[in-house]
């Protein structure tokens, strides 16, 4: 029996890929850049099975082009905004994602670049590097205390509870914004306005859709404090960058620490690169080994299950099995 055909948008690691090239006749990109739109269109003709990374755009265009034998799309993230999820409803095919596993690595990552913000660790790293060090001084590169500041989190599911959890630890006081959400971790659930007003540092733990997109925009950002530091590890289009470089440039908040942007990865003219007090790394909210080899192992395991006829472990559009 022949087997299932699938293509894989990129070399994952090989906990997930070996399982993949074991069960599937699977035709893997091989370069560091994701396939073109022109290019993913033709790799997919035929196929059983998609396995995508969240730099891939899966629409209707491309499930269209696979044909009527696609059984699966399995995103190798936990987010799934790259995917076209009601269309791929529409056509009953099941959508994977890779939830839970990455919730540690992407908390310590929020953590670490709301204190690299705070102290300003970035701006201190360049100051030697530049040769201006020649002494200690009582007012050079003066950051943000943690200990009795107000640490907001908008959204407040697994990743969101897991800063909360960190944030005890440096006796912040925690406050969120999520109406579908039950206080844990000491934090305390208040409107928006709230956060936005009394929070010291803002972290963001939202999905990107319609309502999410662009909440951080010159508006909320007028209500943040002037010493507020804004960190995003979600989506970058969340945040409206052209208001956030506003904001920061005029000093009407402190800092930013950014791990994804909008676009992504953001380009060399970017104003934001050009402020010392925004702090930008490449999407590393996951990129630990550990993590990666879980989410390709998930990703794997929603493949071959959807292409078995099988319940995906981790489904974000459980309606096609009604």
């Amino acid at each position: 029996m022949p087997k299932p055909k699938v293509f894989v948008t990129r070399i994952i690691p090989t906990k997930g890929l070996d399982i993949v090239q074991e069960f599937c006749e699977a035709e893997v990109w091989p370069g560091e850049m994701p396939p073109s739109p022109e290019e993913l269109l033709r790799r997919v003709r035929g196929v059983d099975g998609i396995l995508s990374l969240l730099t891939d755009r899966i629409d209707a265009a491309v499930m269209d082009a696979a044909g009527p034998g696609l059984k699966v799309i399995s995103n190798h993230a936990v987010g799934f905004d790259n995917v076209d999820v009601a269309a791929a409803t529409a056509r009953r095919i099941p959508v994977g994602n890779t939830p839970g596993i990455l919730t540690d690595a992407t908390a310590d990552m929020a953590f670490a670049l709301l204190l690299a913000a705070a102290r300003r660790l970035a701006e201190g790293a360049q100051y030697v590097k530049d040769g201006k060090w020649k002494t200690w001084g009582p007012s050079l590169l003066l950051g943000a205390d943690l200990a009795g500041a107000t640490l907001g989190l908008v959204g407040f599911g697994r990743i969101g509870q897991a800063v909360a959890k960190r944030a005890q630890g440096f006796d912040l006081r925690i406050i969120y914004h999520d109406p579908t959400a039950e206080p844990a971790f000491g934090a305390v659930p208040v409107d928006f306005e709230t956060l936005l007003r009394d929070s010291d540092f803002i972290s963001l733990h939202v999905p990107l859709t319609d309502e999410t997109y662009h909440l951080i925009n010159a508006e909320t950002l007028a209500k943040m404090k002037p010493t507020a530091v804004l960190v995003n590890t979600s989506r970058g289009g969340v945040v409206d960058p052209s208001a956030l470089e506003q904001a920061l440039r005029s000093r009407r908040i402190f800092a930013a620490a950014l791990d994804v942007t909008e676009p992504e990865p953001i380009q060399m003219d970017d104003p934001l690169l050009a402020l010392d007090n925004c702090l930008i790394v490449p999407h590393l909210g996951s990129a630990s080994k550990q993590t990666r080899d879980m989410m390709a192992y998930l990703a794997a395991q929603n493949l071959v299950a959807g292409l078995k006829g099988e319940r995906l472990p981790h489904c974000v559009n459980p309606e096609v099995y009604s």
